[in-house]
């Protein structure tokens, strides 16, 4: 059923309503066409439409998506929707967290205008069947373990960028190869929209914000720290070590704690994605890891280009 908030619905008396007026309140809608309508009706005609794409379960990281956003956009759209072709693991699906109140509270505290949540039917009325061309940056890291994974991911943006049409839409860092990824499907496919990648917001003890860490029971939240303090001192290596020393170092280090196991930890040409072997290599260079803490599956990265 579609879900439903004391944030205002679309009911269509909104015509006529001054733009002053209609920033009162946020609306939620669950269908294109209330979208659309909602569009049309809220932007001015020369504006800008902002996009903020999640899977619920919304942090600090997602806010600050939004409110970055909100600054650059006459209006900020933000959807609510777990995709499930970009799940190659079905117990991964299900236990997927979901707290829609919890996210439309948040959400009223930024400034979005407008929440999108529609259910699998709306975003996928047919199966979906497209395959996606990534040039191989599917087939590291992320997509090495998660095969299906990214060409999910390319299923459902790209039809949410033909539902919402934005000019700019908003990712976080943390999933840098996802980013990377986007960035040549919007190439490939000569789609009207700039990507803005925003930095990686974390929480005081260096943790990466991730809606999969309120999975983690409290001992397994204290030594998830272990990640991104091995990634901090690997930056501080850099001048004493090779890229292969510092890969040794942070899967070692990370997989001496016992609650923790290194699925992968590489560092990356920025753009191509595959492996730097010399810091004299000319490109941005990103050291990102995969742990798995219990049976929770935890991802971050580091820039060692600055």
């Amino acid at each position: 059923m579609p879900y439903k908030t004391k944030a205002e619905t679309i009911t269509g008396k909104m015509n006529g309503r001054t733009r002053e007026d209609q920033e009162v309140k946020m609306k939620v809608v669950n269908t294109a066409r209330q979208l659309r309508e909602t569009i049309i009706s809220e932007k001015k005609p020369d504006g800008t439409t902002g996009f903020v794409p999640t899977m619920g379960a919304l942090h600090q990281g997602h806010l600050s998506l939004v409110r970055i956003c909100k600054n650059q956009n006459d209006l900020t759209v933000v959807s609510i929707f777990v995709n499930p072709t970009q799940f190659n693991d079905p117990n991964d699906l299900r236990n997927y967290p979901r707290m829609p109140e919890k996210d439309i509270a948040l959400l009223e505290g930024t400034g979005c205008d407008v929440v999108f949540m529609p259910d699998v039917k709306e975003i996928y009325p047919e199966p979906d069947r497209r395959t996606f061309d990534f040039g191989g940056l599917d087939e590291v890291m992320e997509g090495k373990h998660r095969p299906g994974h990214f060409n999910g991911v390319a299923q459902v943006v790209t039809r949410l960028f033909r539902i919402v049409e934005p000019q700019r839409v908003y990712f976080g860092l943390k999933d840098f190869q996802q980013l990377a990824i986007l960035k040549k499907v919007v190439k490939d496919s000569n789609l009207p929209v700039e990507l803005i990648a925003c930095p990686i917001v974390r929480e005081p003890d260096g943790l990466a914000l991730s809606s999969r860490n309120i999975l983690l029971t409290p001992e397994q939240r204290t030594h998830a720290t272990r990640i991104s303090q091995t990634l901090f001192m690997a930056r501080e290596m850099m001048e004493s070590h090779t890229p292969d020393e510092i890969r040794m170092f942070v899967t070692e280090r990370i997989n001496q704690d016992p609650l923790l196991q290194t699925e992968y930890f590489e560092i990356v040409n920025d753009t191509t994605l595959k492996p730097v072997r010399s810091w004299s290599e000319t490109c941005g260079k990103i050291g990102c890891v995969a742990v798995k803490v219990g049976r929770i599956r935890l991802i971050d990265n580091i820039n060692f280009s600055s």
